[in-house]
């Protein structure tokens, strides 16, 4: 996108904080995924992924180690296996590996605007006006997806995998990345691994 503030230096480093993205076979996918992320970061006060609070919501307990790459890619990982596991004992099961790697990877993508600390003063500040937050990480993480050119599919997800997805039926792959990114917090809550609750 002209005028956006992404270069290749950028996109270089979303690749290297995503290498997952290099398990997408379709490679103008991965270029779109890694897009998506160099979009959304140019347009925030963020330079890298992990520079994002490492939390699932600007108000909500962080992990004590590791960064919001290490949620990107963990709940990638996870949502692989889950996909793995149940294709495997259930063949008839239709999951497209590709776009579900892109739509794991792709499900925080909004973060950078929800957590940028000039959106959350400014929210702060004016919340008769703007409320808060304006625009949580969801619904901004369809407008980059689709920016983009991201399949629908991978919009979804993104709008979707969290509590706006209660509104809304599940696609497979969405209703796969849901219950990684769950399984993702919860897991690490009850194993001590999120500062205590304030």
């Amino acid at each position: 996108m002209p005028g956006s503030g992404v270069d290749d230096a950028l996109r270089a480093r979303v690749r290297a904080e995503l290498p997952e993205v290099a398990l997408i076979r379709d490679s103008a996918l991965a270029d779109r995924v890694v897009e998506a992320w160099a979009l959304a970061l140019a347009r925030s006060s963020f330079d890298a992924i992990a520079d994002i609070r490492a939390s699932g919501n600007p108000d909500t307990p962080p992990l004590t180690q590791g960064t919001q790459t290490d949620h990107i890619r963990g709940v990638t990982r996870l949502a692989v296996a889950i996909a793995d596991q149940l294709v495997g004992q259930f063949p008839g099961l239709a999951v497209d590996r590709d776009l579900l790697i892109a739509a794991a990877l792709c499900h925080d993508v909004g973060k950078p605007w929800e957590f940028d600390p000039d959106n959350q003063a400014r929210w702060s500040s004016q919340r008769a006006r703007t409320g808060w937050p304006s625009i949580r990480h969801p619904a901004y993480g369809v407008h980059v997806c689709l920016t983009v050119g991201l399949p629908e599919e991978v919009a979804h997800a993104a709008g979707g995998h969290s509590g706006e997805g209660e509104l809304i039926q599940r696609s497979l792959i969405n209703q796969i990345v849901h219950q990684a990114d769950y399984a993702f917090w919860n897991v690490l809550r009850a194993g001590g691994m999120l500062e205590a609750d304030g």
